[in-house]
């Protein structure tokens, strides 16, 4: 690569080196929330073995969080089992992107527990098996940089700072080719639409080949063309038995994917179970559709993010 492309504090990809309060005494699969399978199914994450093998992709338990001094999750309980599709739906300010920010380490809880594909939190070192879209902002920061720098990121988990190997150029020309992108692999991402610059982080997520997938309001703020390629790239990454984890204020295009939806309404979950039909952009109860979100303000720690 010609550049070394810095990253958001808010959307680089580093491991794990400690978390919140971890107060776990062993995984109960049997009587974890959510226990809506949605009547989908599908086949388990990637073809891996190990101990995790059929544990739940994400299991949060009592997740109690403050961003700021403020508390804005009071015992969020949230499963995502392997190749599951997940949406959290909620007002502004209800803890949606709290939730999914607790969950790759960006937020850390004050109490609950939480479990990555099985392991505790504070042992869970994997991270390259976690690809994560945050909301859409500048994808280099303002630093000139080309399609190709920006996606080559995505494997840094993977190597670190090893010499990229021809599997990595491939894993890029893949996920380019996944989000219709490979043609401006050398253009600079300055000169790119809003919806070419999701493109490009989506790209970033998924050159990794996660077994989970976690967007937060990908649709916001991109056209139906855009939108439609990502329902596309959605469906390929569930067929293979990717989980995913949907923050969304209005299924649209995703609906036929979701298997289950997980409402949040001030810091609790309100609905854990089949997707509301028709929901709408401003369909939630006291729903304001504006950005950032309230919970959007937090302060960053070590996991998936730094």
């Amino acid at each position: 690569m010609s550049a070394v492309i810095p990253t958001t504090d808010s959307d680089r990809p580093h491991p794990a080196a400690g978390g919140g309060t971890d107060r776990n005494t062993g995984r109960d699969t049997d009587k974890s929330s959510g226990g809506h399978p949605g009547g989908k199914t599908r086949g388990n994450s990637g073809g891996r073995t190990g101990s995790d093998t059929g544990a739940a992709v994400v299991g949060l338990r009592g997740a109690v969080a403050s961003v700021g001094g403020r508390p804005v999750l009071r015992g969020v309980d949230l499963t995502v089992r392997p190749g599951e599709v997940v949406a959290l739906l909620g007002a502004n300010g209800s803890g949606k992107s709290t939730t999914v920010k607790s969950v790759i380490g960006s937020v850390p809880l004050d109490g609950g527990s939480l479990e990555l594909f099985g392991r505790p939190y504070r042992k869970f070192r994997d991270w390259h098996r976690i690809g994560y879209v945050p909301q859409r902002t500048t994808a280099a920061g303002g630093v000139p940089a080309t399609v190709r720098e920006v996606v080559s990121t995505g494997r840094l988990p993977q190597h670190g700072l090893l010499p990229f190997r021809r599997k990595d150029r491939t894993a890029v020309d893949r996920a380019l080719t996944a989000v219709g992108m490979l043609d401006r692999a050398g253009d600079g991402v300055a000169h790119l639409s809003g919806g070419q610059h999701q493109r490009v982080l989506i790209a970033r997520a998924l050159v990794g080949v996660p077994d989970l997938l976690i967007m937060d309001e990908p649709m916001a703020g991109v056209d139906v063309d855009s939108q439609q390629v990502l329902a596309g790239i959605l469906r390929n990454e569930v067929e293979r038995g990717c989980a995913v984890l949907l923050v969304l204020h209005e299924l649209g295009p995703l609906e036929p994917l979701i298997d289950r939806a997980v409402v949040l309404r001030d810091g609790c979950v309100a609905h854990d179970g089949p997707p509301p039909r028709s929901v709408g952009q401003h369909a939630l109860p006291g729903h304001d559709h504006v950005h950032p979100h309230a919970d959007d303000h937090h302060r960053i720690t070590q996991g998936l993010l730094a």
